[in-house]
């Protein structure tokens, strides 16, 4: 999503977030155009594809944070993913959604994180807890569509796989927005099993 007024509404935010590069980048990119192509509803599609690990409110503290979240990053293992099916937030969320299996080392990952945030005082945003998550990736926004039109698009697009695409993800993406823009750092994982992963700080427009 690449709209001015969504860059708006996140400003002075931030987010931790794995982005799958192999088998379930594909899925997401086939899924995602395989729903477009079947509705003719006003949805709107993520940029890319995530999981989100945990969302922030800090604006002024963002090399804080930063530097915090790396500190877990460091000792944390490659993260394995596997999604199990397509499926869905109901009203009000109205999300199609590729839903990740509970794999122990994203269990983990994500109890780990909750762990050393708890010590700190950053304000965290949309935060459940471990039982209560729903691990996934977002394919479709349809938060605008009546409850029959958003029934008729969940009933369509859901699945179960019987074969599961599967990666394993070896650092995590610090996003965070600022004055309009969306700015990215991945932060390296302790072991990486296919050699090391490029350090990047980007900037570019779009949306999370």
């Amino acid at each position: 999503m690449t709209e001015p007024a969504l860059l708006d509404s996140l400003n002075g935010q931030q987010y931790l977030v794995l982005r799958p590069q192999g088998e379930i980048e594909s899925f997401w990119d086939v899924s995602r155009d395989s729903i477009n192509r079947s509705t003719h509803q006003q949805v709107t599609y993520p940029n890319s594809g995530h999981v989100t690990l945990r969302g922030f409110f800090e604006p002024h503290r963002v090399d804080e944070l930063k530097d915090a979240l790396r500190e877990w990053a460091v000792s944390q293992p490659p993260i394995a993913l596997s999604v199990d099916g397509v499926d869905g937030f109901p009203t009000p969320f109205q999300i199609v959604i590729a839903r990740l299996e509970r794999t122990p080392s994203l269990i983990a990952a994500y109890a780990s994180l909750t762990s050393q945030l708890d010590s700190t005082d950053f304000h965290r945003i949309g935060e459940l807890p471990l039982d209560e998550w729903v691990f996934h990736l977002s394919l479709v926004y349809a938060g605008s569509l009546d409850e029959t039109s958003w029934q008729a698009l969940y009933d369509h697009s859901r699945q179960a796989l019987q074969t599961r695409p599967t990666e394993v993800i070896t650092g995590a993406d610090f996003v965070w927005y600022a004055d309009g823009v969306e700015h990215v750092e991945t932060l390296p994982f302790a072991t990486e099993i296919n050699g090391p992963l490029p350090r990047r700080s980007t900037y570019r427009p779009g949306g999370f």
